[in-house]
């Protein structure tokens, strides 16, 4: 949403938990800060997280992707990966 939504909005927060409310005074006592200012801040906080969260999931989903691509092009079947040939029966290289 932008800026315009929020201005029309009004600046008011109006938090009707009792808990809520606790522990936004504990953090603005514990920080120094204002109660708007400690309820600004851990809002951003946790935003900024969630969105951290959302970015990483989606560059997963990406690799799954790529890797699912990459497989369906590998031969079917696949050739035998084996280093036994590589060693002898000591394990020392040929």
């Amino acid at each position: 949403m932008n800026a315009e939504f929020y201005q029309t909005m009004g600046t008011q927060l109006n938090i009707k938990s009792a808990d809520a409310y606790r522990l936004a005074s504990e953090l603005s006592e514990l920080t120094g800060e204002s109660l708007t200012s400690a309820v600004t801040a851990a809002l951003r906080e946790r935003l900024e997280r969630e969105r951290r969260g959302r970015d990483r999931a989606e560059r997963a989903q990406k690799l799954l992707a790529i890797a699912a691509e990459f497989r369906a092009l590998l031969p079917k079947p696949l050739p035998d990966m084996s280093t036994d040939w590589m060693y002898d029966e000591d394990g020392l290289p040929r």
